[in-house]
């Protein structure tokens, strides 16, 4: 039986033909920011996966979704055996799972097939994942050692990831909200609608644009976070550079501290405490930063009723005077 393998995929990234390379994968298909266990110890394994599953094979981001899924009841199902060597292997299948999981997105986003259907699926599975490898660490640990606590941890470890990944949803939507809410204000009528600094330093850190190239109000939603804490927005350039976002412990380091490296170092409680406390303290920082967003939003809001109030009939980013960020123009940037 032959097999027609598909011929080297090229794809169009702003516009360009670019032929499908390890090189070209890293580069387009790899996240902006993403947590610092992905980039340095799984991405340098997916991105070649990755090469080879394009350039050879036909099969779909959803298929490797599934096989990640399945990679993960497996290494539940090490955890629930309890003995040192079965955790050591449990902790083996499950970087293994987390690594496929990694690579459904890339090749999604390379052979330009994602889907909405695939983002829920991901997410789902994952959430599945994670509790099945949680009540099997913990029952597999009651049934050894007779110790009811356990259950305790299996419960806490369900607990804390979903609390994680529930709180990073309500916040985008927040953020969403406040952000649509800005771009229909009367304020701008049917002008350009205004730019978030967010999105802005972004693209200046991919192509270098700078405020003054930039047509229409520029917004600013971060400047209470800034004022508050000055120093972090040094620490995050410097963490982006190397595409690491500054939520360093999220559910990620989490899932990785309690299904990896405490299975391979003979612990179960330890990693769940020493990874589960600072995740705590950076979800604490994050609904910090929105409370502070909204309070920025808030006072945005005010200015472009007055703006609106003082020039009824009027439209354009001119007639807004939004909160900017430093070195940007209060109003517009032409």
């Amino acid at each position: 039986m032959s097999i027609t393998l598909p011929p080297p995929r090229n794809f169009l990234p702003d516009d360009e033909d670019i032929p499908l390379s390890v090189k070209s994968v890293r580069r387009f298909a790899c996240k902006q920011r993403d947590s610092w266990w992905t980039v340095i110890l799984v991405d340098p394994v997916a991105i070649p996966l990755v090469y080879c599953v394009a350039r050879f094979t036909r099969i779909t981001p959803n298929q490797i979704t599934w096989l990640s899924f399945l990679a993960g009841l497996g290494a539940a199902a090490c955890f629930f055996q309890s003995a040192p060597e079965w955790l050591v292997l449990g902790a083996l299948v499950y970087h293994a799972s987390f690594i496929l999981d990694c690579m459904d997105g890339k090749l999604a986003r390379i052979r330009g097939n994602g889907s909405l259907f695939g983002g829920w699926l991901d997410y789902m599975l994952d959430r599945v994942s994670v509790l099945c490898c949680a009540l099997a660490l913990g029952f597999g640990q009651w049934l050894r050692h007779d110790e009811p606590g356990y259950l305790l941890l299996a419960a806490a470890v369900g607990f804390v990831d979903l609390l994680r990944y529930l709180n990073g949803i309500k916040v985008n939507q927040v953020r969403a909200t406040m952000r649509a809410d800005i771009r229909s204000h009367p304020a701008f009528g049917d002008t350009e609608p205004p730019v978030f600094i967010e999105h802005l330093m972004r693209d200046r850190r991919k192509r270098g644009i700078e405020p003054s190239a930039v047509n229409g109000a520029v917004i600013d939603l971060h400047k209470g976070f800034r004022h508050t804490f000055p120093w972090y927005g040094a620490a995050r350039d410097r963490l982006l550079r190397s595409r690491i976002r500054p939520h360093l412990i999220s559910g990620i380091e989490f899932q990785m501290a309690v299904f990896v490296i405490g299975p391979l170092l003979g612990h179960v409680v330890a990693p769940v405490v020493v990874a589960g406390v600072p995740l705590l303290c950076f979800e604490l920082g994050v609904v910090y930063k929105l409370l502070l967003s909204t309070r920025d939003f808030r006072e945005t809001i005010r200015r472009l009723d007055a703006k609106a109030a003082e020039h009824p009939g009027a439209s354009g980013a001119g007639n807004a005077d939004p909160v900017s960020a430093p070195g940007c123009a209060a109003t517009t940037a032409r």
